[in-house]
């Protein structure tokens, strides 16, 4: 619990971050008090004054005017190291160090809820046509099965390629989203996905990463 705050203004506060990090912009008082089912907005205020008064947050007299103002809760001190692979080899787990190009930090809140979250960096311009281009790095959320249509990361050998997956009766289709490039077909059984791409990071000056 942080210092000082009650489970409910922390609970409170946790939703503000959320909110803020997945909308741009902060929850108003009434959608506050919706989500943990507060009857008044005066019981919502009560909360946000307290969470003021402690330092975590400021506000104005004007709608979604939550800021947050805590060192501990400001967004960049609030980061996760994940590993960014090279090449995969069949047999070994994913995050085997040997397979570890380096740690990179993202933000918390985009894998806060994932188990064993990990970067690829991208080769090629297949999925141009998605806004996914050569050097990104893309954030995947391991599991072994997708949905049709999803973009997800397919181990071929030990390279793992990015594309949005079609499923037929017998066969696999990987579609690139350039059209210069031709869909990768694969029987059913051969498809190993490792993840859905679930985020996507870009260095345009080539130096981060």
């Amino acid at each position: 619990m942080a210092r000082g705050l009650t489970q409910r203004q922390e609970a409170i506060l946790q939703f503000v971050m959320d909110y803020t990090q997945k909308e741009g912009y902060p929850p108003s008082i009434r959608e506050i008090g919706k989500h943990f089912k507060i009857g008044s907005l005066r019981g919502v205020t009560v909360h946000l004054d307290a969470l003021a008064r402690k330092g975590y947050i400021e506000r104005a007299n004007t709608p979604r005017s939550i800021k947050i103002t805590h060192p501990s809760f400001q967004s960049s001190n609030r980061v996760t190291l994940l590993p960014l692979l090279g090449s995969i080899a069949a047999g070994i787990p994913i995050t085997a160090q040997e397979q570890v190009e380096d740690m990179i930090p993202v933000p918390t809140e985009m894998v806060h809820n994932i188990e064993g979250a990990f970067l690829l960096r991208v080769r090629g311009d297949s999925m141009s046509g998605e806004g996914i281009m050569p050097r990104d790095l893309v954030l995947v959320k391991p599991q072994l099965t997708a949905n049709h249509g999803d973009i997800v990361a397919v181990l071929l050998g030990d390279e793992a390629t990015v594309k949005r997956i079609h499923f037929g009766e017998q066969s696999v289709r990987l579609m690139p989203s350039n059209p210069a490039y031709e869909p990768i077909v694969i029987d059913r059984e051969d498809a190993r996905i490792i993840g859905r791409i679930i985020g996507l990071f870009r260095d345009y000056e080539g130096m981060a990463f």
